[in-house]
């Protein structure tokens, strides 16, 4: 079954490779600035682990996608999550959704860089957050897990400055945990390679 299972991954792999030409294909670890309205944040990337996840947030990041969306759900000490929705709440367009890399041996451990998902297991595209705390529960076990795809390497006082921000409940997207004062994310930009 795991030799199955491995294979099924491989073939999914390349084929999700194959409709995605891969974005600076020869940086392993390719590094994101994110200039956001509270400062400015460094991810470094793991496209070791995550080939099919980095190369689907690269994607947004060299389009411009990213450019002034907002974090719209924030939980201090759980999660800052963003992406998805404009400053004015309208959500952005999407892509396809992506294979689960959950696998991978990266954990949604504080400071690192996930992809936010539905309950189905490969329902992740565009919309990713930050761990602000150790969230095993968000790995996977008996289930999908959520996939870590890199970590914050500049700006973990960004980060928890924008997990203190006030939030409410915000009723055009139904949902809590809204900051109340939009936390803009200005630019994402994908850094030369060293």
């Amino acid at each position: 079954m795991y030799k199955l299972l491995v294979l099924i991954c491989i073939v999914f792999n390349a084929s999700a490779l194959a409709k995605n030409v891969a974005i600076d294909p020869n940086n392993l670890f390719p590094q994101v600035k994110l200039e956001t309205s509270k400062g400015t944040i460094v991810v470094e990337l793991d496209r070791i682990k995550a080939p099919i996840t980095v190369d689907n947030f690269l994607t947004y990041v060299v389009t411009g996608d990213y450019n002034n969306t907002i974090f719209h759900r924030v939980i201090e000490g759980f999660v800052v999550q963003g992406g998805g929705y404009d400053a004015n709440y309208v959500p952005r367009k999407i892509g396809e959704n992506i294979f689960n890399e959950s696998g991978n041996g990266l954990k949604n451990e504080t400071y690192t860089i996930a992809m936010a998902k539905e309950n189905r297991p490969h329902t992740a595209n565009r919309q990713f957050y930050f761990n602000m705390g150790d969230n095993t529960n968000l790995d996977p076990g008996m289930n999908w897990g959520y996939a870590v795809f890199g970590a914050v390497t500049e700006g973990e006082d960004v980060l928890e400055e924008i997990a203190k921000q006030k939030t409410d409940f915000n009723a055009e997207l139904g949902w809590e945990d809204v900051p109340v004062e939009p936390i803009i994310l200005i630019k994402a930009t994908l850094l030369p390679a060293l």
